[in-house]
Formats: structure tokens, sequence, C-alpha cells
């Protein structure tokens, strides 16, 4: 028989979800970018949709990515009260340097958002990444199905959910930045 605590805890994680294409996503970074643009709007450079809810066909965590560019990375710091008002958590670098991120909805999150300074690389491989997949839709299909199969066997590990994913991310960045050359 499980303990209450050991309930509590299976109670209390990230269950990972990965569900068909939403139509409604992209409303929801509309909306969502809209506020956000409001409160950094003195240092910001520009905003983007990314991750898989922004690559139409394909199945993705309910969890809009949002992925801003601004004038100096070390002025967002300034804004997190402002940000925790509008529901999100600032998390600092979050593993990342010289990125700033925030999480919104806790356990059952709706929002990440990724802040870079511009010209920082880390933007152009969001936006190549997105942009690859979408113009190579094949590619989107295999990455659905593998984050369907990592989702099925990992439900309750984001970490092994994430590390699953990690190689085919990898070429497939490589393969985005060689596309976005030729063009």
């Amino acid at each position: 028989m499980k303990s209450e605590k050991n309930i509590s805890k299976i109670e209390k994680r990230r269950v990972v979800e990965v569900m068909s294409y939403n139509a409604s996503w992209t409303h929801m970074y509309q909306e969502e970018s809209g506020k956000i643009k409001n409160i950094l709007n003195d240092i910001i450079i520009d905003i983007y949709h990314i991750g898989s809810t922004a690559i139409p066909g394909i199945k993705a965590k309910p969890v809009i990515d949002i992925l801003v560019e601004v004038k100096d990375i070390e002025a967002v710091d300034q804004y997190n009260h402002k940000m925790e008002e509008l529901g999100y958590e600032a998390m600092g670098e979050y593993g990342i340097p010289k990125r700033r991120f925030f999480i919104k909805g806790g356990n059952k999150r709706t929002h990440h958002l990724h802040i870079f300074q511009v010209e920082n690389e880390e933007v152009g491989r969001h936006i190549n990444f997105k942009e690859y997949l979408i113009s190579h839709p094949d590619k989107g299909q295999e990455y659905s199905k593998l984050k369907e199969k990592l989702s099925n066997k990992y439900a309750y590990n984001v970490e092994n959910y994430t590390n699953g994913k990690s190689d085919f991310i990898q070429e497939i960045d490589r393969k985005a930045k060689l596309w976005r050359e030729k063009l």
C-alpha cells in the first residue's frame, strides 16, 4: 500500500503529455506576447513563437514557448516583479548562460519564456529549428513521432523525455543551420 506521502509526490510531478497540434496555440502566443511586450517595452527588440506549438501539424506539449530578444540581458532582472504579476516565475539562467528563463503555470505549465540579448546565437538556433521543421514536414512528423514515443515511455520523467530528444534536436540544428545559409 502506498503511503500518502508517496501519493503526494506523484501528484506533484510534472506529467509529460504531448497532444495533436492545436491552432489556438498561435492565438495564445499572440495574446501573451502582447502582455510581455507591454512589460518589456523599453528593452525589447523582437519576440517570437518557438518550439513545437509554433510548428503546424506536429504533436507538442501544450506549453507555449516564447523567445524574446532584448537590448541588454542584465536589464531583464529589473522586470522580474512585473513578470511575476503576469504569473511568471523567474528562474534565472536555468542552465543556459546569458539567458533569462521564466515559467508560467508551475507543474501544469502553460508558457516558457526564453530571453536572450540581441545577437545571441541561441536566437537564430531556435528560429532556424522551427522554420526548418515547417519547411520540411517529413522531419516535423519524425520529431512528432519521437516526442509521442518518449512521452509514453517517460510520462513522469521530464529529464529523460528531454534527453531522449537531444540527438534529434542536435541533428536538426546542424541541418537547419546549413539550410539557412543556403537561403
